[in-house]
């Protein structure tokens, strides 16, 4: 049994949908979920906490904390503040499914069980639990169904607590969780275990209790733990004796049965359980020790080996006081409890690269707007082989296009350091408009555009806007004719193009050599110089003295080359210096980027945007930005 899929509607960012032909209302958000792992990733206020709450609202959770549904939990449109602007009802579904070979599950719920057709044709069962809500005013009431149908019966409160899920909040306190305390989190872990199920009057930690305390109150009678030889320290005895004598000072004659006594715990397995703590044997262990400890004692609930109920664990925000290498330890853990235990299901949510990095894609789900992506291969463009390339290479640089408003995806190391330069002069710096730049180090642009583009847009699209900025690839000179290298570039465009993904194509042939051809081929031809001396010297930076020189060449060069024929000059800056002389493109870039960022800021900005060689780059940066 896991949880297959939610459904809500008016539930805080999420509203409703119209049909476009019947007029009527449909979930806001309908997200199927894998049977085992599920990391919901997603910028701030995308929507993670919102499922995992709704989610919490229908089955509850195994530390019974309180939940309710509040008025403020009623969707309202951005910008508005009314009470009528204000949704009048809140409904979210909650489907389980898997119930298939499973009768000692499926007896648990069978008045509420439906029969539906998988994709085969067969017929499987499902639980459908509902909560229903509705707003009076600022009064809210709700009420929680189960059933085949949008109406249901009341749920059973024994068949509701077999549908609770393990819960660990985001800003937790591992440690103050783990200590000892009436209702700790510790003891209703342990009190829910398999392990403290059978009869509290048979358990050994019953036993050993009682053996503790007799000897605690014989110490306080001052004898032996043989209740016969006295203790030579009867310094307990003496101190008892004082308390009862206070206590027969303060009770009547009817009341002079009220004797004290020490013990350590009362007689009953939760009253032991609430006194027991879970530390580490290190002393001062810190925060990420600690958050550890906690989801390791969570876990143990999803290992329960003869429990019958819903195994499925909601944790926010994994990464929680835990340093890179501790979350992708975790992570694979996870990862291998859950291919080792196929009832065991986790909702997970993060905003970590590194854990967006580490999990299978197909277990990704992107929250994003009003909406979230589920990235399985039923649901995005991508194709099998797609999927194995990304595991291959998404690494953590690249995973942050998951959390970016924007993305720009290049094909090199010069792009990837010019981009952010370009767009700062222009007035359009990435990091304020929220845009990635993701440098793929090929012309794999397709892999990773194809994570962006959905197969069935009617439930929405994206709404990434991801520029692809890639080289026209055609060699000056090559003989192909305008409408030849224009239909190569039509191809190319096709290729990637598609919903919010658009191509962005180099005039002539590569970056370095536009830019050469371009008004700013100078400067260029200065960071190329540049970039020849840096590379060939063990110095950090150059001198005044070699700038100077550098100055001068560029003068020099200019006026012998005497020609105003861009092509030719691009020529011999890209073929004479940067490709014979194999100069470091990374290199010339950032001494370019530095010279770029010297120069004086408005006359530059003009100049760029007036530019068509580079006006593909500019294209790029605007249509990211949104």
């Amino acid at each position: 049994m896991y949880l297959s899929e939610l459904r809500i509607s008016n539930f805080r960012r999420f509203s409703v949908r119209k049909d476009d032909l019947s007029d009527v209302e449909k979930p806001g958000l309908v997200l199927y979920f894998n049977k085992r792992l599920n990391l919901l990733v997603g910028e701030n206020d995308s929507g993670k906490t919102t499922i995992i709450d709704a989610i919490k609202l229908v089955i509850l959770t195994e530390s019974r904390e309180y939940m309710r549904l509040e008025y403020e939990d009623f969707y309202i449109a951005p910008g508005q503040l009314e009470d009528e602007q204000r949704a009048k009802y809140v409904k979210i579904e909650c489907i389980f499914r898997g119930f298939e070979n499973r009768n000692d599950e499926a007896k648990n719920f069978l008045e509420w069980l439906g029969i539906e057709k998988n994709i085969d044709g067969e017929d499987q069962y499902f639980l459908r639990v509902s909560l229903k809500g509705e707003r009076i005013g600022r009064k809210v009431v709700w009420e929680v169904k189960a059933g085949s149908d949008e109406v249901g019966i009341q749920l059973a409160s024994e068949a509701r607590d077999l549908l609770r899920a393990i819960y660990l909040k985001p800003l937790r306190d591992a440690e103050s969780e783990l200590i000892p305390g009436k209702r700790s989190r510790l003891a209703q872990i342990l009190d829910s275990h398999e392990s403290f199920i059978t009869s509290s009057s048979e358990h050994h930690l019953l036993a050993v209790t009682k053996r503790a305390n007799k000897a605690i109150q014989n110490y306080f009678k001052g004898m032996e733990e043989d209740s016969v030889t006295p203790l030579k320290d009867q310094s307990g005895k003496i101190l008892l004796d004082e308390v009862n004598l206070y206590l027969a000072e303060f009770f009547t004659e009817k009341e002079k049965n009220k004797i004290a006594k020490f013990s350590i715990s009362d007689p009953n397995l939760k009253s032991i359980l609430e006194r027991l703590a879970l530390d580490l044997m290190e002393t001062k262990a810190g925060l990420g020790s600690y958050n550890r400890l906690y989801i390791a004692a969570e876990l143990l609930l999803l290992r329960r080996q003869n429990y019958t109920g819903l195994k499925l664990g909601l944790i926010e925000e994994l990464e929680a006081h835990l340093h890179p290498q501790a979350q992708l330890r975790l992570i694979e853990f996870l990862q291998k409890e859950i291919s080792e235990k196929h009832d065991v299901q986790l909702i997970v949510t993060s905003h970590s690269p590194n854990l967006s990095s580490k999990v299978n894609l197909e277990n990704l789900i992107i929250c994003k707007g009003d909406n979230a992506f589920p990235m399985d291969s039923s649901s995005t463009e991508l194709e099998k082989g797609d999927y194995l390339y990304l595991q291959r290479f998404l690494d953590v640089t690249k995973a942050n296009l998951f959390f970016a408003q924007g993305i720009i995806l290049v094909e090199g190391d010069s792009e990837n350091i010019l981009m952010p330069t370009l767009a700062d002069i222009i007035d359009k710096p990435l990091s304020k408009h929220g845009v990635s730049i993701v440098n793929v180090n090929s012309t794999a642009f397709l892999r990773y555009s194809r994570i962006f583009r959905r197969k069935n847009i009617s439930i929405g699209e994206m709404g990434v806007p991801v520029a692809v900025v890639t080289d026209n690839d055609i060699v000056p000179g090559s003989g192909l004719t305008t409408k030849e290298i224009e239909a190569r570039r039509k191809e190319k465009e096709a290729r990637y193009d598609g919903q919010s993904v658009k191509t962005f194509i180099s005039p002539i042939w590569t970056l370095e050599f536009d830019i050469c051809v371009s008004g700013l081929k100078r400067l260029f031809y200065k960071a190329v110089l540049q970039a020849e001396k840096i590379q060939n010297s063990n110095e950090i930076g150059l001198t005044d003295g070699k700038k100077e020189d550098i100055d001068q060449k560029v003068e020099t060069d200019f006026e012998s080359w005497g020609s105003d024929d861009g092509a030719k000059i691009a020529g011999k800056i890209y073929g004479d210096y940067i490709l014979k002389k194999n100069i470091s493109k990374a290199i010339i870039a950032q001494c370019f980027a530095e010279i770029l960022n010297a120069e004086e800021r408005q006359k530059l900005k003009k100049q760029i945007l007036g530019d068509q060689y580079l006006k593909y780059l500019i294209d790029s940066i605007n249509h990211a930005c949104g």
